[in-house]
């Protein structure tokens, strides 16, 4: 029964310590399916999202939903914590090797709780040579596991705002939400396309940047945008709905830009479905219907772009979209996040444009100085 114990302990450690290797350190896709961790995710935002969806307030479920990405982060460092904790506690009661009520598992835990935290309390002593090596073990483990973590959440962060600055970047270049008409229409300027080829190229990077901090930490893909009209899918979507049109045909366009940026976003959403295990499917109802087209390619024209039209123009844009569209709204579905139109829905502000109220216009136009023909906000 004691070596019974013992090993449950000791392979409850080795799997703790494994899920956190792969999770923290591991820079590679772990393409095994049953892990803890993933469990653990999959379960835990299933039920957070059908109990926040309980609730009317729209604005309130997104405040909500992210709350969920650092929370979940740390109730799962917690998780392991306690886990190598009792571990260790069944290892110490299964040598039943401390002084104080041998055979009490709650003691046994205590023992190694105070251990894993070096307090150092001293009411509990191990009695053997394997029971004081045990100790020191557990000990080593609870400052590297300390340490790991110290050095896991500055990574994690900085990796966070890499991905938001580029989104935040994006508000002015795209709209709020981000849409391929407007991207294509802001970036249409004296520079012609050599602007939006320079923005295809800053995103192509992005995207890869993305794929890779997304690898590696995936609970970033639950760690949301501070708007809630602006996300790290709606962009990426954007990009890649933009990527298509010139691809399909703009005069004067940057066709290789596009193409790279292209097969890079691809490669991000296609990944991403994976980690996640998502079912790629239509999105529902159709992003771009014929009628959105037409008045799609009538903007980008009034814009003074050139796209191509015809039913071979239409067949291209169809096959790219398939090789995206259906990733994107697995992951929609799945995270809960909007996906962006082709065309801007209405002629609403900019997230940068939208931050200035009625009173503080009123206060900045008290305390600004006024020349004539000026004043105006």
């Amino acid at each position: 029964m004691s070596v019974a114990i013992a090993l449950a302990g000791a392979f409850l450690i080795v799997l703790v310590l494994w899920e956190a290797f792969e999770t923290i350190i591991f820079p590679r896709r772990v393409t095994r399916r049953v892990r803890l961790t993933r469990i653990f995710y999959r379960v835990t935002w299933r039920a957070w999202r059908r109990i926040v969806y309980l609730i009317s307030s729209k604005h309130l479920r997104e405040n909500l939903l992210s709350v969920y990405g650092p929370l979940s982060l740390i109730v799962l460092l917690c998780l392991w914590a306690f886990a190598l904790i009792v571990g260790f506690g069944l290892l110490h009661w299964g040598s039943e090797a401390i002084s104080e009520d041998r055979k009490s598992f709650i003691t046994n835990l205590y023992y190694s709780g105070t251990t894993f935290f070096t307090l150092g309390l001293g009411d509990v002593r191990p009695l053997t040579a394997f029971a004081r090596l045990l100790t020191v073990a557990e000990a080593g483990t609870g400052l590297g596991f300390l340490a790991i973590v110290i050095g896991y959440l500055p990574g994690l962060n900085n990796s966070f705002s890499r991905r938001e600055v580029n989104i935040s970047l994006l508000d002015a270049r795209a709209g709020s939400p981000p849409t391929a008409a407007e991207i294509l229409h802001r970036h249409n300027d004296e520079h012609g396309m050599e602007s939006i080829r320079q923005l295809l190229h800053e995103w192509e990077r992005w995207s890869a940047e993305l794929l890779e901090s997304h690898l590696s930490y995936p609970v970033l893909a639950f760690f949301r945008s501070q708007h809630d009209n602006q996300s790290w899918l709606a962009a990426l979507t954007s990009i890649l709905d933009a990527s298509a049109l010139v691809m399909v045909g703009l005069e004067g366009a940057c066709v290789r830009q596009a193409q790279l940026t292209f097969a890079m976003a691809r490669h991000a959403v296609v990944d991403l479905s994976l980690i996640f295990g998502v079912t790629p499917r239509w999105p529902e109802p159709d992003r771009l219907p014929p009628a959105q087209l037409t008045n799609l390619r009538s903007r980008l024209i009034a814009a003074g772009l050139r796209p191509k039209a015809g039913d071979e123009a239409d067949r291209r844009l169809m096959e790219l979209r398939t090789m995206y569209e259906p990733f994107i709204f697995a992951l929609s579905t799945h995270f809960r996040l909007p996906l962006p139109p082709w065309v801007p829905e209405s002629a609403a502000a900019d997230n940068w444009q939208a931050g200035v109220s009625t009173p503080e216009r009123g206060w900045m136009r008290a305390i600004l100085p006024r020349r004539r023909g000026e004043g105006h906000f």
